[in-house]
């Protein structure tokens, strides 16, 4: 971790053990190198911080291009390996700044539903990220963060101190979805974005705030 990443990484734990009380289930299960994609439920603006702050390693994270505008500001969010989206999260210039971070060996978190939920409730997958995992070769590394809607909703102007969980899943391999991509039809293509999609939503679903058996 760069010096800048790793600052504000220390103070995020920090700040989530004493104002949240957090817990971290089943890190281990994200590998340590290597490209793989972090896919998790959207409650809130907390959850990105959360999720990376979980794992011992780099992650990059996305934010709207319009927030690297400020040159100081600008430069932090680069210093934390944030990628600059359009305002929806695609756009080929998105697409193509998430590949070379995973090309490279890099993490990433998506957000399979595109936006935070608006009542605390699952919502539907976007095709989006199947795009995304069909063009990279990661494992995809389905997470659930628990309490952050209660934390701070898109309906909160400040966090509260509630308490927050993430959880992370097996990694999930979509190689055979990725082989038949590289031959099948274009409709059949964009079936398949959304397979994935669902699948990485019902995984996510699947995940417990209790501890696994090993």
């Amino acid at each position: 971790m760069r010096p800048v990443y790793l600052l504000t990484w220390l103070f995020a734990r920090a700040s989530f053990a004493l104002g949240h009380r957090w817990r971290v289930l089943n890190a281990e299960r994200v590998p340590l190198t290597g490209p793989v994609i972090l896919a998790a439920n959207h409650a809130s603006y907390l959850d990105p911080p959360l999720i990376g702050s979980g794992v011992c390693r780099p992650i990059n994270y996305l934010a709207r291009e319009s927030l690297f505008r400020s040159p100081i500001f600008g430069w932090y969010l680069r210093a934390l390996n944030v990628v600059p989206v359009d305002r929806d999260g695609g756009g080929a210039a998105g697409l193509k700044g998430i590949l070379d971070r995973l090309h490279a060996g890099g993490a990433v978190i998506l957000f399979p539903e595109g936006t935070r939920t608006r009542d605390g409730q699952f919502q539907p997958a976007r095709a989006g990220i199947g795009l995304t995992v069909i063009k990279s070769d990661a494992p995809v590394v389905p997470v659930r963060v628990f309490g952050t809607f209660e934390a701070w909703s898109r309906h909160m102007k400040f966090p509260r101190p509630r308490r927050v969980m993430v959880k992370y899943g097996a990694p999930m391999d979509f190689n055979a979805l990725r082989a038949e991509a590289k031959t099948c039809s274009k409709p059949r293509l964009k079936q398949i974005y959304q397979e994935i999609a669902d699948q990485l939503m019902a995984a996510t679903a699947k995940l417990e705030p209790v501890e696994d058996a090993p």
